[in-house]
């Protein structure tokens, strides 16, 4: 299966650290993990986390660092 053939539905999850991902949306996310935008296709979410997530630090190194 290539990227442009998954017809699976996925869904933004981001961490305690700001840090985003796509889970398979019909699984339980792993502790640590919430929801945090929409669900669809991967291309969807992906796009989604690139035009949000800016800076990729995490985010307890951005309040150290002020």
């Amino acid at each position: 299966m290539t990227s442009t053939d998954d017809d699976r539905v996925y869904k933004v999850v981001c961490n305690d650290e700001e840090q985003y991902s796509i889970w398979f949306a019909d699984r339980e996310l792993p502790p640590g993990w919430r929801e945090a935008g929409p669900t669809g296709s991967k291309s969807a979410c992906l796009d989604y986390i690139a035009e949000t997530w800016t800076d990729m630090r995490p985010l307890s190194l951005r309040k150290t660092l002020g």
